[in-house]
């Protein structure tokens, strides 16, 4: 991060009038950031079981330790990372390199509609700050700040202090799995695998707005069971993710 954008983030955080004019009705503030990270700290044993699995995969792939914490602190892509070590080879071609970019962009790319959901409270926000925290964003951030806008949040740190947790535990975590070999290198044995499932189940039903609201999310869900039954890899998450996103607009549009 630049010394300007930490001194506009500091400027930010701190009591003196905001210098944007619509920042005044978002705040961000220190009781957010505790808050963000009260709410996604029941996550957090299932990050460090899957940090710890990739670190494992790495060290197996040959990677140094130096490589592996630098992926997971600068990429730090979750389950593309995971999904980058089951592709990766002992020697790499341009075409093999093209292939695993496709399959990593085609499961991060949720995070553009992700983000575009919330642009509405990003906005109020400088580039800056927005820059900085959507460094750390993640499904759970999404889901936590999905949920915390819909009950009348309005705090940024929520969202800030969830994902700063979530980086340093990912990070921590991974460089621990890769000292400690492939001892958890398979997280469905334990059934560690299903704590992400469970939580976004769990966050997802106070989002529900009646029987108006079902319809896309069965649209999105029998289109991504449909594409990965008939396509290979990773694409029934973007492909189920705009189906229901589209039919919620068409929907809205209509009424």
């Amino acid at each position: 991060m630049t010394r300007v954008g930490a001194f506009l983030f500091w400027k930010t955080m701190s009591t003196e009038p905001p210098f944007s004019p619509n920042v005044s009705e978002a705040p961000i503030t220190g009781a957010g950031l505790v808050l963000g990270l009260r709410k996604v700290s029941v996550l957090i044993p299932g990050i460090v079981v899957f940090a710890v699995a990739f670190g494992a995969a790495a060290s197996a792939k040959g990677l140094s330790f130096l490589e592996t914490m630098l992926m997971s602190a600068f990429v730090y892509a979750g389950v593309a990372q995971l999904v980058a070590m089951e592709l990766w080879r002992p020697e790499w071609t341009w075409g093999a390199i093209a292939g695993l970019a496709v399959v990593t962009a085609t499961v991060n790319a949720r995070m553009v509609l992700q983000g575009a959901s919330l642009q509405p409270w990003f906005a109020k926000y400088p580039k800056a700050l927005n820059a900085f925290h959507l460094f750390f964003f993640t499904d759970a951030n999404w889901l936590i700040g999905t949920r915390y806008r819909a009950e009348g949040g309005r705090d940024l740190g929520v969202l800030v202090g969830a994902g700063l947790v979530l980086w340093v535990v990912w990070a921590i975590a991974t460089g621990g799995g890769y000292m400690l070999g492939a001892l958890v290198s398979d997280p469905r044995r334990y059934g560690i695998d299903l704590v992400m499932p469970i939580f976004f189940a769990a966050m997802i039903v106070p989002l529900w707005r009646g029987r108006r609201g079902m319809v896309p999310w069965v649209v999105a869900g029998l289109v991504a069971l449909i594409t990965a039954r008939l396509v290979d890899g990773y694409a029934f998450i973007i492909v189920g993710s705009l189906a229901g996103a589209l039919t919620g607009a068409f929907r809205d549009d209509a009424a």
